[in-house]
């Protein structure tokens, strides 16, 4: 059996039977792999890292992007740091209160990759509200004039070009470049298996924020429970949601309706979380 296995803290593995590599290269900042999996689609692999299966990746894009947009009361202009796959902005051009979605991606050698082998953009990076801006989003957001609604931070793990993503004067910038009311969102980590990432951005996202909400979801491909963080100006409350808006998104995973449940915290995290 030949099969890929990305390794967690503790010897534990997410692993998956292939049929055969379809690319791989080295770009100027990482390798990228893409694999043919026996029953799951494509699969994009970065620096040993799966980023996503192809039959499962709404599991992942879905969860990142639709609370925060539908927490938001009019999120007309979004800013999304990394996303070069598109699944993010694909997800971000349903909703059609959105005037204007950057995506701001360090490496154009992911989009292109993503493009060629696994295009799950279904055409958002040529939609006319898009904007694909091939930068540093460190640099991109320490320099930005313009405001945003929603910043959705849609990045790799923390290593790499993706480090400083992770830290508080990333985050600072990204409070000061949100309208009054805004919403920023990060991937975390894992609930049970690379805690520390989870542990990090909610202590360092805590430091700029006004309201901080970690929460959990099921993503097949990565570690059990993987983590997300809201970071929140303003007097946004997260817990709440336009149903009415959401009712009209066709999602497979996140459901308007369970919103709130879908914050749930195991316990153990939660204490950890809340004795920041």
């Amino acid at each position: 059996m030949v099969a890929f296995t990305e390794w967690y803290e503790g010897g534990y593995g997410v692993s998956f039977r292939i049929k055969g590599k379809v690319f791989e290269k080295k770009s100027k900042y990482q390798k990228i792999e893409v694999y043919e999996t026996e029953g799951f689609g494509r699969m994009l692999v970065i620096d040993g890292a799966i980023q996503f299966i192809e039959k499962w990746e709404k599991m992942y894009h879905e969860i990142l992007v639709h609370p925060v947009m539908l927490a938001h009361p009019n999120p007309e202009n979004v800013l999304i740091i990394g996303g070069g796959d598109g699944g993010a902005l694909r997800e971000v051009l349903l909703h059609e209160t959105v005037k204007k979605a950057k995506v701001v991606e360090i490496d154009k050698e992911v989009v292109d990759t993503v493009k060629k082998y696994i295009p799950i953009d279904n055409g958002a990076f040529d939609n006319g509200r898009s904007e694909l801006i091939i930068d540093d989003g460190i640099k991109f957001v320490k320099e930005s004039k313009d405001k945003y609604d929603v910043i959705i931070i849609d990045s790799t793990d923390p290593k790499g070009p993706a480090e400083e993503l992770f830290n508080v004067p990333f985050y600072k910038d990204c409070y000061r470049i949100l309208k009054d009311k805004g919403l920023v969102v990060t991937q975390s980590g894992g609930a049970y298996f690379d805690t520390k990432v989870s542990i990090r951005v909610a202590k360092n996202m805590k430091e700029v924020f006004d309201k901080v909400h970690p929460f959990f979801f099921s993503v097949i491909g990565y570690a059990p429970s993987w983590g997300f963080s809201v970071g929140v100006k303003g007097d946004i409350d997260f817990l709440k949601i336009d149903e009415k808006r959401g009712s009209s998104i066709k999602t497979e995973y996140y459901d308007p309706e369970y919103h709130e449940r879908m914050l749930f915290l195991p316990r153990k995290m939660r204490e950890t979380i809340e004795s920041l």
